[in-house]
């Protein structure tokens, strides 16, 4: 079922968050499809100490498993996220997609966006700073951690597209150990000059790195890749940087820099990754 099906047969209910989210004062409303268990996919929403944020939550078929934040990009939580989540879910993995965004607007997945580029960027982005992404992680880690079909015994991931990559380096600094695995696909903004450059405090996280720089991208900052390995290596962390053949966007398939080649590669070692450190 696609979610825009799933979002006609929802039920609404809320549960209370379990010990772990209980014990940090927080919990948890799901939006509930009526044939979750078969579907595999919930809407959900997530108290973080700044509010109530919408997420799309994603399980495997099998009991236990490994837990993931799949963090998007600037476009928002959309149906080709979605798909990415459903996708890592296959894998093996419970899937949680949060809308990074939701102190601007409440995005469900079913639907794009359909503001400019230059309003998200400002709006949405701006109310998306690093110390509230670093809250609304640990939030996030938290809501997972409470769920029965999450294995807290292995490590956690967090993958992340364009900003989304930025929110998944903040996450690795948020919970450093708890997450042992970051991708950043396409990134944006990791390695600036600014003070608060993600690449900066990879020191603070336990994790092992993949970026995928997309070539154009490359091409205008030269130095990022270096900056990125210099960061890892300095920090005696495993981390892995390439410089794709497709363009900045390449990753996600409603982008029109979509590159599939670029895309499956990238996809082929995150999921090496997840499977080599989240045990």
């Amino acid at each position: 079922m696609d979610m825009h099906g799933l979002a006609e047969r929802i039920t609404r209910r809320c549960v209370t968050g379990l010990v772990v989210a209980a014990a940090m004062g927080l919990s948890a409303c799901a939006t509930l499809p009526a044939q979750s268990a078969a579907a595999g996919e919930q809407l959900v929403t997530i108290t973080t100490p700044d509010g109530r944020a919408d997420a799309l939550l994603f399980t495997p078929a099998k009991a236990k498993a490994p837990a993931v934040i799949l963090w998007g990009d600037l476009a928002g939580l959309r149906p080709t996220i979605a798909e990415m989540g459903r996708r890592l879910a296959a894998e093996g993995y419970v899937v949680l997609a949060p809308n990074a965004f939701y102190r601007s607007m409440t995005l469900d997945g079913t639907t794009a966006s359909k503001l400019d580029f230059a309003t998200r960027n400002k709006e949405w982005r701006g109310t998306a700073t690093d110390e509230r992404i670093l809250s609304d992680a640990k939030a996030y880690l938290a809501y997972l951690d409470s769920l029965p079909r999450v294995n807290t015994h292995a490590k956690a991931g967090a993958v992340g597209y364009e900003i989304g990559s930025v929110h998944a380096f903040l996450t690795a600094r948020a919970a450093p150990d708890r997450i042992a695995a970051v991708a950043a696909i396409q990134p944006l903004a990791i390695a600036t000059a600014r003070p608060n450059s993600p690449h900066l405090f990879v020191k603070d996280s336990k994790a092992a790195y993949y970026v995928a720089i997309g070539k154009n991208a490359d091409a205008r900052e030269p130095d990022d890749k270096a900056d990125l390995a210099r960061a890892f290596a300095t920090a005696g962390l495993k981390g892995t940087v390439v410089v794709m053949p497709g363009n900045h966007g390449f990753a996600l398939s409603d982008n029109p820099a979509y590159d599939s080649p670029s895309a499956e590669r990238a996809w082929a070692a995150t999921i090496a990754l997840l499977r080599d450190r989240l045990r």
